[in-house]
């Protein structure tokens, strides 16, 4: 088991876009998990990977009008599902056709696609803007019989959620081992045995005899844009790249660069400042 710390930020006045930003900001430095609750923002950052002055050069950050007071405190190595159980994850609903619990979860309503999500700390239950955003479009996409990339699988759930949706084969690639190993367990709760999980980054799909009808990545700008070209490379002509993971005001940058790999936008969705960007390929 891992040992994270707990830092929790308190803002006064509370202000939700603040407190997003602070996410995505701390995402940057190692955290992993962030559950909101005002006025407080929790984050969780593995023990290993926890930088103190990481944290502070993040408040300072001139978009921060409300004063921000932080707290750290160590979490030994427990097991996180009951932890998600008792105090954050609970059974919620993406749109009115899926449903989202864990496996110990009895109280939820019954839906057309019914996904199991134990989540170990990773990221992605689907209460965050971006993995519904990504959810809702997801089960909107024409994927019969499409091959699917999820780059930044974390949990699993999108590429779950497009195996059910009628994918023909689907690749979920995470960087972080212990999501990785998530990632598989819960490939393994819902009886897909069409997703082949891989541990790695964008090199993890280099290989140019590989290609995809339909690429998802929710994970951050950054990363995004470093990492475009790949995957436009691993695209195929006429295919789909759906993405997060940014703010509103980010997505001029994610569509001015995917431009250059011969990606065009058709559509975007927003939801509290959180952005999701369809693009296909020429």
């Amino acid at each position: 088991m891992n040992d994270y710390y707990k830092v929790q930020f308190t803002f006064s006045p509370y202000s939700e876009v603040e407190s997003d930003v602070l996410s995505a900001l701390l995402c940057d430095a190692g955290f992993e998990s962030f559950v909101p609750e005002e006025p407080i923002l929790t984050a969780y950052v593995k023990k290993e990977l926890y930088d103190a002055s990481a944290v502070e050069e993040a408040l300072k950050n001139p978009i921060f009008g409300s004063e921000i007071i932080w707290t750290v405190e160590l979490e030994e190595g427990q097991d996180w599902n009951a932890e998600w159980e008792k105090n954050y994850f609970k059974p919620m609903l993406l749109g009115d056709r899926c449903v989202v619990h864990s496996s110990f979860h009895t109280d939820y309503e019954p839906r057309q696609y019914d996904i199991v999500i134990d989540p170990k700390m990773a990221f992605g239950t689907g209460h965050h803007e971006t993995t519904a955003l990504m959810s809702e479009q997801i089960m909107q996409a024409d994927l019969a019989g499409r091959d699917v990339l999820d780059m930044g699988t974390g949990t699993g759930i999108l590429a779950i959620l497009a195996s059910m949706c009628g994918a023909r084969r689907v690749v979920g690639v995470e960087i972080d081992p212990p999501a990785y190993e998530n990632a598989v367990e819960n490939v393994a709760l819902n009886h897909v045995d069409n997703i082949d999980v891989r541990l790695g980054d964008a090199s993890a799909i280099a290989d140019d005899t590989e290609s995809f009808d339909y690429l998802l990545a929710n994970i951050n700008r950054n990363i995004i844009l470093h990492d475009i070209d790949k995957y436009a490379n691993a695209l195929r002509s006429g295919g789909y790249m759906q993405l997060s993971g940014f703010y509103t005001e980010d997505s001029h940058y994610i569509i001015d660069e995917a431009e250059r790999y011969g990606l065009r936008p058709v559509l975007e969705h927003e939801k509290n400042n959180w952005a999701m960007i369809l693009l296909k390929k020429a």
